[in-house]
């Protein structure tokens, strides 16, 4: 624990749905809902509006459907998502050298590390800082953490949400934690949670008071000696820079079960060609090849192959996947298949030339079968019939796309269907749009890029040089105060 709150969590407040509405002007204020929409789709992010319907992440889009009728429900936009997500992570980087990203919307900065903070004032006015420049620059919001440790960091942030600033002085932590649900506690889920409630235990004060010894009997050895110490407020590990993924993989959960042996085969093959996509863009190569197989039941199958060397040959792990298929019974029927590769490397093992062959196979084959990812980019939801006009015209146009129009401008999809594509045209810098339609062949019709989410976004290229820092000893005031 350090002895200043100088580890600083941001969390993008609900992300993908706020760039969606600070794209889209019409959508302001309103329920926005961001996932796949396809009948097994997942939502991945939804508006503080939707949230208050209750809707949520990891929701099936059937369920939030109901709850949430008149929301916008719209494809995922990563390259806009990454692109800001750039800019928020390089706004970090001027802070420290040591940032941790958990995901794109999400990241932990040792402020000490990079001087821009040594005591309470000087930290409180980084995070101030970091706000106002977020949203100068992206036109978002986040919220921000402060502590000495990355736990109470983490949870400082959650509960600053949205849009508000927690700080948490060193000293305060167990008073700060006492009344508050286990759950808060990284590590303890449902399962845990109704562990540890059957025991008597709902709160961290009561994880406090049994102590140790008592948590190490109910939850194991491991379990219970850092929930006991969490419990305390303690937390001793550092801000990392890189965090090295462990496997690269990818899935599909289809609509409507598959039976046809040779979809399934096929499918298999697509995944393949898509997860070698994405290790090869990380530089990356890979020793065991996985494949999950999720049957009709529910009842899910991992199988995996180990190679002689690394690889990100796509011939190699099409193959070593195919292999791992006819090993798994899909009699019934299969809702969600998914290949991955494990044991990452930064070199491979494989014949030179026969991989610039493959790579050329493999960004054909990955224009051929490309489709849009969502729920975090983890799964993407394809119809049962891959050739129908009505899927193809889905793929062109999914919902919530940006297109252009020659005559009418830039716009985005509001949805499509019966040969005919509906679009809104609008900024988001502009005012709400009007509504037209087009054929879905329509010539003067295309897909295009996003627009950034601020047209005139302030100059932060001297930013964080500016900020007020206190060198004179830890502030006494606002300890534990949120500030929206």
């Amino acid at each position: 624990m350090r002895p200043a709150p100088t580890i600083l969590h941001l969390d993008m407040d609900a992300f993908y749905a706020s760039a969606e509405q600070a794209a889209k002007p019409s959508l302001r204020g309103k329920a926005v809902v961001v996932g796949g929409l396809g009948p097994r789709g997942v939502v991945a992010t939804a508006s503080y509006e939707a949230r208050r319907l209750g809707v949520h992440s990891a929701m099936p889009t059937a369920q939030a459907r109901r709850l949430a009728p008149n929301a916008a429900y719209l494809v995922p936009r990563f390259s806009l998502y990454r692109t800001v997500s750039d800019q928020v992570m390089e706004l970090l980087g001027r802070l420290s050298p040591l940032v941790e990203p958990l995901s794109l919307d999400e990241a932990f900065v040792d402020l000490e590390a990079g001087g821009t903070a040594d005591d309470s004032a000087s930290a409180r006015a980084t995070g101030e800082g970091l706000r106002t420049a977020i949203h100068a620059v992206t036109g978002l919001s986040g919220s921000v953490g402060l502590a000495g440790s990355k736990m109470l960091a983490k949870i400082a942030s959650e509960e600053a949400k949205p849009d508000g600033l927690l700080l948490i002085e060193p000293g305060t932590e167990r008073e700060l934690l006492a009344p508050m649900s286990v759950r808060i506690l990284p590590g303890v889920g449902p399962a845990t949670g109704d562990h540890l409630r059957r025991a008597g235990m709902t709160t961290v004060h009561d994880l406090a008071e049994a102590g140790e010894a008592e948590l190490v009997r109910l939850v194991g050895k491991a379990h219970g000696h850092g929930l006991y110490r969490m419990a305390l407020g303690l937390d001793d590990r550092p801000v990392v820079a890189e965090r090295d993924a462990k496997s690269v993989s990818v899935e599909d959960t289809f609509d409507v079960d598959l039976h046809d042996r040779v979809r399934v085969r096929a499918e298999v093959e697509r995944l393949a060609v898509r997860c070698v996509e994405r290790l090869r863009a990380a530089d990356r190569s890979g020793r065991t090849v996985v494949l999950k197989v999720r049957r009709y039941d529910f009842s899910t199958l991992t199988r995996s192959e180990t190679l002689r060397g690394p690889t990100d040959d796509p011939t190699v792990v099409r193959e070593a996947a195919g292999r791992l298929l006819e090993a798994v019974d899909t009699t019934g029927g299969v809702r969600l298949l998914g290949v991955g590769v494990t044991g990452l490397a930064d070199y491979t093992q494989e014949d030179l030339f026969a991989q610039a062959a493959d790579a050329r196979e493999l960004a054909q084959r990955a224009q051929e079968h490309s489709s849009p990812p969502v729920a975090g980019g983890e799964e993407s939801v394809p119809e049962p019939d891959p050739d129908s006009a009505e899927l193809l015209a889905a793929r062109r146009w999914p919902a919530g796309h940006d297109v252009h129009h020659e005559e009418h401008g830039h716009g985005w999809v509001q949805g499509s269907g019966v040969g005919r594509v509906t679009v809104r045209f609008e900024e988001p810098w502009s005012a709400p749009g009007r509504v037209l339609t087009f054929r879905v062949d329509d010539p003067l019709l295309r897909p295009a890029d996003p627009l950034p989410l601020v047209r005139d976004a302030a100059d932060y290229s001297s930013w964080p040089a500016s900020l007020p820092k206190s060198r004179s000893g830890a502030d006494s005031s606002g300890g534990g105060e949120s500030s929206p």
